[in-house]
């Protein structure tokens, strides 16, 4: 049985794993096109968006780590500059008729989901954990996914519902930033 919660200090170890072994730069071309992670986070970084309840996780029966999800303002994620871009964005974006700004959302992301537990609802289930947290805050999510990864896109639009916003050029890659009204429940 698949457990979801907000992770503590004990799981970091747990989540750092994990996003080695699904980090783009740690992957094969082949590998890539089964999804990854893009952003590595350090110890420190999760100390820090775990103040924010920002990082949820899924443990096997075995209490190991399968999955996680991180959310956090964008006031912690302005350390990385593709994020500055993205609320620089904002002014020109809506999403429900609702004007998008760094107060009324959040970023969402990244996910990761060990190979073994894709396609069994695990996305829906650990999104659903991070939801009910953030909604307390937040009307609005927001999140970019790389258009190369295919995988991620359809899971998060297909099976969570999630808005495409916008399209943008990073870097030399080209970004697909996405909403997600809070109140909407994804499990069904």
């Amino acid at each position: 049985m698949i457990k979801t919660r907000i992770a503590n200090y004990n799981d970091f170890t747990g989540v750092l794993s994990l996003q080695e072994k699904y980090l783009y730069r740690n992957l094969s071309e082949i590998e890539r096109k089964s999804g990854f992670v893009t952003t590595p986070f350090t110890l420190l970084q999760l100390e820090e968006i775990s103040k924010q309840n920002g990082i949820f996780i899924a443990e096997n029966e075995n209490n190991h780590i399968v999955a996680y999800a991180f959310a956090g303002s964008w006031k912690y994620f302005e350390q990385w500059e593709i994020f500055n871009f993205m609320v620089s964005r904002f002014p020109q974006l809506s999403f429900n008729n609702i004007e998008i700004t760094a107060e009324n959302s959040f970023q969402y992301g990244p996910v990761c989901i060990d190979k073994k537990y894709r396609g069994k609802g695990l996305l829906n289930q650990i999104f659903e954990e991070m939801r009910i947290e953030f909604v307390k805050k937040y009307p609005i999510s927001i999140t970019f996914i790389n258009k190369i990864n295919v995988i991620s896109e359809k899971a998060h639009t297909k099976k969570l519902g999630w808005k495409i916003i916008d399209e943008f050029q990073f870097n030399s890659n080209t970004y697909i930033s996405l909403a997600f009204n809070m109140k909407n429940s994804v499990l069904k």
